[in-house]
């Protein structure tokens, strides 16, 4: 089998050492050991692959060993030892290597999926150093954020689990996954979403019933700054609306940021139509909370009832008892569309909790 061209620098003197040994039966000297690790870092540095060196170490072991007299079995045993150990200590140089440009990649790594993620660095540079890691910026990309039970770091084995389950069934060249405050981060070409669903269902499955939040696909470097925030603000969304899908996606989440779009607006509708619930025995958050339900049931009286944990006669009374603060009522729909709103806006704005 022939041997890949790879200069004989990275041999160094070695049928050399061999010719001695065999010659001598010493051996190997310390600074002979040392020499073969260089070797073996250069060649890591290099980029070759350790299996082809060893393969070369073997073929020029074949092809110095007529030329030496290794008839004698203590000779042959010596330079059999010399050969293990030469192998041995360039393995030992290029896995140090390896490691160190592992670690290397990694920061690299890190460091671009940071700039990308808040939109640092200039856009040239990020779009060249995005080639390194496999993306084309000028396309669309779509991210995925997971949070679980306790903040993820690089080294837990949740990410690593997640990962390998999505580099085991995709291409992995064009995803990145990486851990961001706590959560699991995953980029995707926006022409993949199966990608950007299966890590949903990994990452909900490896986090124990843990929530993800999938952006919508942008083009350019900052439309990956505008989905990851996307996803961010689902996430958030989630908490103040108490939403209880295991996957949010932004793209279905959109009359939430439209509502809000106009703070001030949302607020004086908040303070008008629900403020005087703040008159009511134990303040507003009771009541709030009952039309909460009854609009989340879709007002339903039996089906909210059971959920407040209520008879159907109390469930009215406190209909009765908005109907009567507000002069709105809920089973009005003339009425029910407005106070839907204005309760949306409370989650949103957290309020009574908060002074608006």
């Amino acid at each position: 089998m022939p041997v890949p061209e790879i200069p004989d620098e990275y041999l160094g003197g070695y049928a050399r050492i061999l010719g001695e040994v065999a010659a001598t039966g010493r051996r190997l000297t310390r600074d002979e050991l040392e020499s073969r690790r260089a070797l073996g870092r250069e060649a890591a540095e290099a980029g070759f692959r350790l299996r082809t060196l060893v393969g070369l170490h073997l073929a020029a072991t074949r092809a110095a060993w007529p030329s030496a007299d290794v008839t004698d079995p203590a000779s042959t045993d010596c330079v059999l030892a010399a050969v293990e150990q030469c192998v041995d200590s360039f393995a030992e140089g290029f896995e140090r290597a390896q490691r160190l440009i592992v670690r290397r990649e990694e920061a690299a790594r890190r460091e671009f999926i940071d700039d990308l993620l808040y939109g640092r660095s200039d856009l040239g540079r990020l779009a060249e150093r995005a080639t390194r890691f496999g993306m084309r910026l000028s396309r669309a990309h779509a991210v995925a954020v997971a949070t679980g039970p306790q903040a993820y770091t690089e080294t837990d084995s949740v990410p690593r689990q997640v990962e390998s389950a999505l580099l085991a069934r995709f291409d992995g060249r064009e995803i990145l996954l990486t851990t961001k405050d706590g959560r699991l981060v995953c980029i995707a070409p926006g022409s993949q979403p199966d990608v950007l669903r299966y890590f949903a269902k990994q990452a909900h499955a490896a986090t124990d019933g843990g929530r993800v939040a999938v952006g919508r696909p942008h083009r350019g470097p900052g439309g990956v700054v505008q989905s990851y925030d996307e996803a961010l603000v689902a996430l958030d969304l989630a908490d103040r609306m108490s939403l209880d899908d295991p996957v949010l996606y932004a793209a279905d989440l959109l009359v939430y940021p439209v509502l809000t779009r106009d703070r001030q607006a949302m607020a004086d509708l908040v303070r008008s139509q629900l403020g005087p619930l703040q008159q009511a025995r134990g303040g507003a958050e009771p009541l709030l909370k009952t039309l909460s339900a009854y609009f989340d049931a879709g007002c339903v009286a039996a089906e909210t009832a059971r959920q407040l944990a209520l008879s159907v006669r109390a469930l009215t009374y406190r209909l009765e008892r908005v109907h009567q603060l507000t002069g709105s009522d809920p089973s009005d729909p003339m009425h029910r569309y407005t106070l839907q709103t204005a309760v949306i806006g409370a989650r949103l704005l957290d309020w009574p909790a908060k002074e608006l």
